[in-house]
């Protein structure tokens, strides 16, 4: 049985009407996945992967040390926004970044049982329950990402206040590049950061829905596999850092533009606040009559 809501949440994700989702659904039997992966392959959605929805509230913070050696990124996660302007809850995130910079914890499991970094004989679990107590909202560390490096920077972007945290870490670039590579890591969202760091089943993928496009415009086998390999290169530009247009400089790529400073990007981390995590719709009527009827 093929729901409305199915249909609303396949239209959410890809942005194809809603009985073009609705024939989705009914011949993939309720697959989401395939479903997507079904209106793909007819043309109907360009959608490269299936949109995450960015619905929790909280913020991600980062920290780098003085001398660029060390950084950090942090999602601390809460219930509503207003906790996100929340001075203290502020000051305890930023504090956590620089504990995870520091310390260098496995996992977050790790991070909860460290003493906190701004009070000694407590740990960051106990700390963490009583803020939740104090500002009265649940919260929860989420996921981190630490680089160090020896002979390179480690450099970071906060966008829109504590929505977008971005990490990376470069060698023979300056803070002004490694800034430039920040911004555009928050604004083109890659994956990779090159065709070798793309997962072969990945790969694999795209290319059997490219070539089932292919086919579905009535192109003969042959001449299908052949257009995979000349789409492929867009699939590239999208989800690989290196092979990005660069956002200042639309007529450049990014592996341009660290040609032209000999500098290198190892790696990079992009962490947006809320990614893949879904927000419980309130219903204040409904809470209304409840407490009205209880």
């Amino acid at each position: 049985m093929i729901s409305a809501s199915m249909v609303k949440d396949l239209r959410e994700k890809t942005g194809a009407g809603m009985m073009d989702c609705k024939k989705a659904l009914t011949e993939t039997d309720g697959d989401m996945e395939k479903a997507i992966e079904y209106l793909r392959e007819k043309g109907i959605t360009k959608a490269a992967k299936k949109s995450s929805r960015i619905a929790a509230e909280g913020l991600v913070l980062a920290y780098v040390s003085e001398d660029n050696k060390v950084g950090a990124a942090i999602e601390v996660n809460s219930e509503t926004d207003f906790v996100a302007k929340n001075e203290e809850f502020r000051t305890f995130v930023q504090a956590l970044a620089k504990q995870v910079a520091i310390n260098n914890p496995a996992d977050v499991e790790a991070l909860l049982n460290e003493e906190y970094i701004e009070e000694a004989g407590k740990k960051v679990s106990e700390v963490l329950t009583d803020k939740v107590a104090k500002i009265g909202e649940n919260m929860n560390i989420r996921r981190f990402a630490r680089f160090e490096t020896t002979d390179g920077l480690v450099e970071s972007y906060i966008h829109g206040n504590g929505k977008i945290a971005v990490l990376v870490n470069m060698k023979n670039a300056d803070n002004e590049l490694a800034k430039d590579i920040c911004m555009q890591v928050a604004a083109a969202r890659p994956e990779f950061l090159d065709e070798a760091s793309v997962p072969s089943e990945r790969l694999a993928k795209e290319m059997e829905i490219l070539k089932a496009q292919a086919m579905n415009e009535g192109k003969p086998e042959a001449i299908a596999e052949k257009v995979v390999q000349g789409r492929i290169g867009k699939f590239y530009s999208e989800i690989c850092l290196v092979d990005q247009e660069f956002v200042k400089n639309p007529d450049m790529k990014i592996s341009d533009l660290l040609k032209s400073k000999n500098a290198e990007i190892v790696e990079f981390a992009r962490i947006e606040k809320g990614e893949g995590l879904e927000k419980k719709e309130e219903n204040f009527a409904e809470e209304v009559m409840k407490q009205m009827n209880g």
